[in-house]
């Protein structure tokens, strides 16, 4: 199974946080899944990290390269159909992280790892 992560569902996974729902937490911690990382929930937390809204050890290079490692999650870019698709989503979230993520779940026919009800209203997969 290939899965893409929100932003809070990576770190709470790396973080053993409790707020991570079990059927989300089994499907990531299987071997089997294949795991994504969107450059946008990377460039999410690098805002968050300069506002002082996300707190990390060392240089953000590093920390998120081992964000990403640690979780065996391959890094996705952001592609020109991906771009386009977000321009045609409804706007049912105005957050553009999410909207992006969703408009890449969709390009590629997976399903979203996230706590965020509203995902779903956009007829993408979501596993929590």
């Amino acid at each position: 199974m290939k899965v893409l992560l929100d932003t809070h569902a990576l770190l709470w996974f790396a973080s053993d946080d409790a707020r991570l729902g079990a059927r989300a937490r089994g499907i990531m911690a299987d071997p089997a899944t294949e795991r994504l990382l969107s450059v946008a929930s990377a460039w999410e937390m690098a805002i968050k990290v300069s506002i002082s809204k996300l707190k990390i050890e060392g240089p953000f290079a590093d920390w998120i390269e081992g964000l990403r490692t640690g979780a065996a999650a391959e890094l996705l870019p952001i592609e020109l159909p991906d771009i386009r698709r977000v321009r045609e989503l409804p706007w049912h979230h105005r957050d553009p992280f999410d909207r992006m993520l969703v408009a890449q779940a969709l390009e590629r026919g997976i399903p979203i790892v996230t706590v965020d009800p509203e995902v779903a209203r956009y007829g993408v997969e979501v596993i929590w």
